[in-house]
């Protein structure tokens, strides 16, 4: 069994009409052997596994090893445009992740993000992407 330290939310950053294929077709196209996410929570509020957690996925890089990746279908061009159905399935999800790993930090893509200016914060112009287009790292702190 893995040591997970991270439950990483994301976002597709494309369309919400994305379906579950289509993510799989674009790891494919990308020469992933593995999906970036474990799981997928679609605009209905389905939550679709598409990896075991035992498996490493290709969410955030230098993190995989030690990650479970999390995304919802939607935030084009960085808009939280989550629907309610996708906000009460992701923080059901994240309450089993949480249970499953109690210490795991449960933050955004964006969060992996050096500190560039070294203040000890990650700012905004300091991400590498802004997925998952809202605070994940304050919206989910009060998960146990």
């Amino acid at each position: 069994m893995r040591i997970i330290k991270y439950i990483a939310v994301h976002c597709t950053a494309g369309s919400q009409k994305t379906t579950v294929n289509d993510l799989l077709a674009e790891f494919k196209r990308k020469g992933w052997k593995a999906p970036g996410y474990h799981y997928v929570v679609t605009a209905d509020g389905k939550i679709h596994k598409l990896l075991d957690t035992d498996k490493v996925s290709n969410g955030v890089k230098g993190f995989n090893s030690v990650t479970v990746n999390i995304a919802y279908t939607g935030g084009m061009d960085g808009i939280d445009n989550r629907t309610d159905e996708q906000k009460k399935s992701l923080l059901t999800l994240l309450k089993l992740l949480r249970k499953r790993y109690p210490d795991a930090v449960i933050q955004g893509h964006r969060d992996f993000s050096p500190d560039l200016n070294g203040n000890g914060k990650i700012e905004k112009n300091e991400y590498i992407k802004m997925c998952p287009s809202f605070d994940a790292k304050t919206e989910y702190k009060d998960i146990w």
